[in-house]
């Protein structure tokens, strides 16, 4: 059976049917995340009943995703370079200051999407726009004009819910190339017992990050082929009407792309610029699968700033499911 790809005819009505552009006023640049509002991040601190905060972050160092084996160029992504700049062999030998301060300082090198991250609403342009209808040369050599991630540095916090996908369906993981339809989404919430409410961080777990950590190699994971959204969720994901979405993945939708030639991450030109959706990639989810799984709670407070780098398109982020 041959499924057709996804067109440039396609790409326009998918543009038409799912744009908020002014929907919440022409000056807006943070989109989605303004469906959260104070009342559910009130209710969300209700959800916390052990204590117990789980991090969904890789740590950031030299044995990150990038650079691995890949058909699809990295465009400059390296792992964080990580330096010290003073040290305690340093102090030990006399080399101090002229303070004379004993202590140690580094720096770190970082492309901002090279780990755990959000994509901001500057990232991805529909043809000549971003987000909200702003011209894409707002975003210079200077950096976003509009859009930049630090706009959104009092927000990303709320409820979180985990969508296990391969739990729900009795697998460890999806496997590559697998494209998570509308159903799937809905039968994962009805397996875990939740309803998926306005202004929510839904977190989708396809396993495949778990995979590469337990082959011990990283080849393929950025940009490879992948299991991840179908370009059907932009529904799913417009009526439910979500602040957020995250995977653990390095793109989120599935690779190969449901598209033709030219037509590179078709899910990701309707929902960054179009739709106004901040998303999460590369988020480690198997501590918290595992524990959702042991306590049967798929609801959580969910807090993940952005680093307020100003002008920035994306930012590292240690996303915490706090339970």
């Amino acid at each position: 059976m041959t499924t057709k790809k996804i067109n440039r005819d396609d790409m326009s009505a998918a543009a038409e049917k799912y744009k908020n552009w002014g929907k919440w006023g022409e000056d807006d640049e943070i989109g989605t995340l303004n469906y959260t509002d104070p009342n559910d991040i009130v209710a969300a601190a209700q959800l916390v009943r052990k204590g117990k905060v789980i991090s969904l972050a890789l740590n950031y160092d030299e044995n990150g995703p990038q650079g691995a084996k890949s058909t699809y160029p990295s465009m400059g992504r390296i792992n964080p370079l990580h330096t010290m700049l003073r040290t305690g062999t340093d102090a030990y030998s006399g080399v101090l200051d002229k303070r004379g301060i004993r202590a140690a300082d580094d720096m770190v090198v970082i492309p901002l999407q090279c780990g755990t991250q959000w994509d901001g609403l500057g990232h991805v342009f529909y043809e000549d726009y971003m987000w909200n209808g702003y011209d894409c040369r707002e975003v210079t050599s200077a950096g976003a004009q509009k859009c930049g991630i630090e706009k959104t540095k009092n927000k990303m916090v709320g409820r979180g819910v985990l969508l296990d996908i391969p739990r729900s369906k009795g697998l460890d993981v999806l496997e590559d190339g697998y494209g998570i339809t509308n159903q799937d989404l809905d039968d994962a919430a009805k397996f875990h017992g939740l309803e998926v409410k306005r202004g929510d961080f839904v977190i989708v777990r396809t396993g495949q990050m778990e995979a590469k950590l337990k082959a011990g190699s990283w080849d393929g994971y950025p940009g490879g082929d992948a299991p991840g959204f179908s370009f059907e969720t932009l529904e799913w994901i417009q009526n439910r009407e979500i602040a957020a979405i995250a995977s653990d993945t390095w793109g989120c939708e599935v690779r190969p792309n449901e598209s033709e030639q030219g037509i590179n991450q078709p899910w990701h030109w309707i929902t960054i610029p179009i739709m106004g959706l901040t998303m999460g990639e590369i988020f480690y989810l198997g501590d918290l699968a595992d524990d959702c799984a042991e306590d049967g709670v798929y609801e959580f407070m969910f807090a993940a700033p952005a680093l307020p780098i100003t002008g920035a398109v994306g930012s590292p982020t240690n996303p915490l499911a706090i339970k």
